[in-house]
């Protein structure tokens, strides 16, 4: 395996005496392949200790393994005797609040400033104690590549065709969409879903790839600070906002290409916010870009995020970003943003939206991951100035309620959801008698329309609609001052949707 960036760091800082090294990481067995032939390349020898082995000379199951070295104490005795080398301690972030271990971790960092070698420590989210934290450096291993996990499928596929007939019926886009949503498993994970595809029933086919989308489900309801949300609709479904269809199409040709993208000089795209009236659409065109890119749908709920011990809260974020960054290629939906930071300009959580904020605006400039987030709000005057200014988002969509043509598509559409036929209703005066709804107002409009109709034992008619439309008192007469204000600063700030 190529040593990537990770093990030429790692390099760099065992050359400078950097004695205690965590590598944060999920793939220790990848980490492992890396650490052992950096050892080589630094001429140091290679010892590996796991609870259940001891310490071991070399990474060869028939490597010699040093005798009573299971307890990490005495295995850690045993690395101050040998002296120089690289000792990679795998699980040892288990057995860190035990002092007597910290005080073995803490001779054997000692005996580095004299010797050659490091004590590496592997392991996901390592938490260490205050006695060695001025001694330690973290880095993160990075993720595979695309070619990583291209290789694997194609390796995969002459291995199980040599046993067996296995039949690829995949376009050149399906090809490069399935190892695309490969991307953020751990090449274990990636081979076990691809070998598990092909055994199933001997082809790969473009439906296996919402198969790997379920597999990337179950690692985010294990976490459970992210919610793997369905999509069944696609943007067909989304009646009016041309403009911000046209802007997603357009997008649409990077994020099936990443690669072919990033040759051209096009980086994945970052996300938009979306500002307007409530029930125009806003959360439906989020479900509808993961439908049409391919692509699964994580939706943070902030809720999930707030703890009642210090730091947690904070540390809980921090842990939601890496599992969407290690997803992606990913949407992330974060429905109405200023119920989440709407605080953050005070101190009445003791600091805690704040300090939330601040880690999500430093998130959203240097994600590492293809995280496409769509960020919706309501109430733009909630919203702390710094999610306005560009390069947030790539742009921000104004979403007013819709005109004529939008309303008649969308009384088509839930009609026609509903088993309903529009051609029996006067869609015109529906159209007109909706002047001034929102999306989600016609909807339960025709909602009530139906259940009267039902109780009564007669078909749905356009005058049972417009009695249960003539009944409802929408957003937009209720509260005509609110929606006047946020189409006035929209107007110079934001991009119309339409």
């Amino acid at each position: 395996m190529p040593v990537d960036s990770t093990f030429d760091e790692l390099e760099l800082l065992i050359r400078a005496k950097y004695a205690l090294i965590v590598v944060d990481t999920l793939e220790v067995e990848r980490a492992e392949q890396g650490l052992a032939l950096s050892s080589a390349r630094l001429n140091l020898l290679y010892f590996s200790w796991s609870r259940s082995r001891g310490l071991r000379r070399g990474v060869l199951a028939s490597d010699p393994v040093m005798k009573d070295t299971e307890e990490p104490g005495r295995a850690l005795a045993a690395a101050v005797e040998e002296g120089a080398g690289l000792f990679h301690f795998r699980g040892l972030g288990a057995h860190l609040d035990d002092p007597v271990v910290v005080s073995h971790v803490l001779d054997l960092v000692q005996q580095f400033s004299i010797r050659r070698g490091a004590l590496v420590l592997t392991g996901h989210n390592i938490r260490l104690p205050d006695a060695l934290r001025p001694h330690a450096t973290v880095i993160r291993l990075a993720g595979a590549s695309f070619d990583d996990y291209r290789q694997l499928l194609e390796r995969l596929i002459r291995e199980y065709s040599a046993r067996m007939p296995v039949k690829v019926d995949l376009t050149r886009e399906d090809r490069l969409r399935l190892v695309n949503n490969l991307t953020g498993l751990t090449l274990t994970e990636a081979e076990k879903i691809i070998t598990r595809l092909i055994v199933d029933d001997g082809a790969l086919r473009a439906s296996d790839i919402e198969r790997v989308n379920q597999a990337k489900r179950q690692i985010v309801e294990q976490d459970g600070l992210l919610e793997f949300y369905p999509h069944t609709e696609g943007l067909d479904q989304v009646a009016g906002l041309d403009g911000l269809k046209s802007w997603l199409t357009r997008r649409r040709a990077v994020v099936s290409d990443p690669r072919r993208a990033e040759e051209f000089g096009l980086g994945f795209p970052k996300g938009v916010l979306l500002l307007g009236v409530p029930g125009c659409g806003k959360s439906l065109c989020a479900k509808s870009v993961a439908h049409e890119w391919g692509l699964p749908l994580l939706k943070l709920d902030p809720s999930n995020l707030y703890d009642k011990y210090v730091g947690e809260s904070e540390h809980n974020f921090k842990r939601a970003m890496l599992t969407a960054e290690r997803l992606a290629p990913i949407v992330l939906w974060i429905d109405e943003l200023e119920k989440a930071f709407a605080s953050a300009s005070a101190d009445a959580d003791g600091g805690v939206s704040h300090r939330i904020f601040g880690t999500f605006l430093s998130w959203l400039q240097d994600r590492k991951g293809d995280v496409f987030v769509v960020a919706t709000s309501n109430d733009v005057a909630k919203l702390p100035p710094e999610f306005i200014r560009k390069g947030r988002f790539d742009e921000i969509f104004f979403v007013d309620l819709p005109g004529d043509e939008a309303r008649a598509e969308i009384l088509r559409i839930h009609l026609r959801k509903r088993k309903q036929d529009p051609a029996a209703l006067d869609l015109p005066r529906l159209v007109a008698a909706t002047k001034g709804f929102s999306g989600a107002e016609i909807e339960e409009s025709i909602v009530s329309g139906m259940y009267a109709a039902f109780s009564s034992g007669t078909a749905l008619s356009t005058d049972a609609l417009t009695t249960e439309i003539g009944a409802t008192r929408p957003l937009s007469r209720t509260m005509p001052e609110r929606l006047d204000a946020l189409r006035k600063w929209a107007a110079q700030r934001t991009v119309g949707a339409d």
